[in-house]
């Protein structure tokens, strides 16, 4: 059997040329302990960039504005496969404030997160010469 896609977005914020990342539960399904970018999944007959916003709101507490698509990627797990937007935002809000799916955060240099645990979604996207972060 062919395993089912699924669609998640996720944004690339930025500030003083750090990036957010959240590290996801020990709980996590996908990715425990792992650092990714914020965001998640696109709801059925949901369109991807207010799954965006929702999901910024949610996992952040950030309203967000977004921009310039970053690039795409396909991301497969044992049980499903997800393509995996990434979009630029920005915000004018810094009150950053986690949901129960994360347990930490940072802004973090491209030096540091590759020294991180990153989730795979992330350390597929940052091997990817084709984007730039």
């Amino acid at each position: 059997m062919d395993l089912p896609y699924g669609l998640t977005i996720r944004g690339l914020l930025k500030k003083d040329n750090k990036i957010l990342i959240l590290k996801r539960d020990s709980k996590s399904k996908t990715n425990p302990n792992r650092w990714e970018l914020p965001g998640g999944k696109v709801d059925p007959g949901e369109f991807f960039d207010e799954a965006l916003v929702r999901e910024f709101i949610e996992e952040t507490n950030l309203n967000i504005e977004i921009g310039s698509l970053v690039g795409a990627i396909q991301d497969d797990f044992s049980h499903k496969r997800t393509v995996v937007i990434i979009m630029e935002v920005k915000t004018s809000d810094y009150d950053i404030k986690i949901s129960d799916e994360h347990i930490d955060w940072k802004w973090a240099t491209l030096k540091e997160i590759k020294n991180l645990e990153q989730a795979s979604s992330l350390k597929t996207l940052l091997k990817d010469k084709n984007y730039k972060l």
